[in-house]
């Protein structure tokens, strides 16, 4: 039997963060959870795809866009259930158990939050960030997101746009989601550098803004400022 869950990570310039990624998965390899992992890029100038190749990752790459790559990776899996996790988040120790007891619901699954050498900062932003998720079913993609292959396909799978795919997988899933026992911890860098209120607040606004009809490559722009 093989292998039930092909991982997919979209890239762009990760070195810095895709190895430390990498190493937390290995033990879905070694439990025979793991099919395969596919990187996703958008067209990295850095160390990104030698780090691909040595891990023994399948390697796709074009046009930079998040929910794009996403589209691109899992259009090349091959694995029954899909993974997706961003390239600066490590999953937790044991997290091969959380998924394989999620396996027998065919529902979609996401992990729990939290920011690595976040501070208290950190632990009031990702305890907002898993209420959020339970009460309102809308896990952002820095959370990792499991699901079918076939429910994946059903919804119509990712959005080939710039910003807020995460936001609109979330929104085709809503009832189907299913918390898991396991922690993402993500890098905490950006909010660092903007400021946790600021960068919340901003996040906010942008969600705000994506429900009510404004394009996500006009949202990108103003993200990227």
């Amino acid at each position: 039997m093989r292998a039930p869950v092909s991982v997919v990570i979209p890239t762009l310039n990760a070195e810095g963060d895709l190895p430390d990624t990498l190493l937390a998965l290995m033990e879905g390899l070694a439990s025979g959870v793991i099919r395969e992992v596919i990187i996703s890029d958008g067209g990295s100038s850095d160390a990104t795809q030698r780090i691909c190749e040595d891990a023994g990752a399948v390697w796709v790459h074009g046009a930079p866009s998040r929910g794009g790559q996403l589209k691109r990776g899992a259009e090349a899996a091959q694995g029954e259930w899909l993974l997706f996790l961003h390239a600066d988040t490590i999953l937790s120790d044991g997290w091969t158990k959380a998924v394989e007891s999620h396996l027998e619901t065919g529902q979609a699954g996401y992990g729990l939050l939290r920011f690595s050498d976040g501070g208290l900062a950190g632990r009031i932003v990702a305890g907002w960030a898993n209420l959020r998720s339970r009460v309102f079913g809308l896990p952002y993609g820095d959370q990792s997101l499991l699901l079918p292959r076939a429910l994946y396909l059903q919804v119509g799978g990712f959005q080939d746009i710039p910003l807020m795919e995460d936001v609109a997988m979330a929104h085709a899933l809503k009832g189907r989601m299913q918390p898991l026992a396991y922690v993402a911890a993500t890098s905490a860098v950006r909010y660092q550098k903007q400021g946790w209120l600021r960068r919340g607040r901003k996040n906010l606004w942008l969600i705000m803004r994506y429900f009510a009809g404004a394009s996500p490559e006009t949202l990108a722009k103003e993200y990227r400022r």
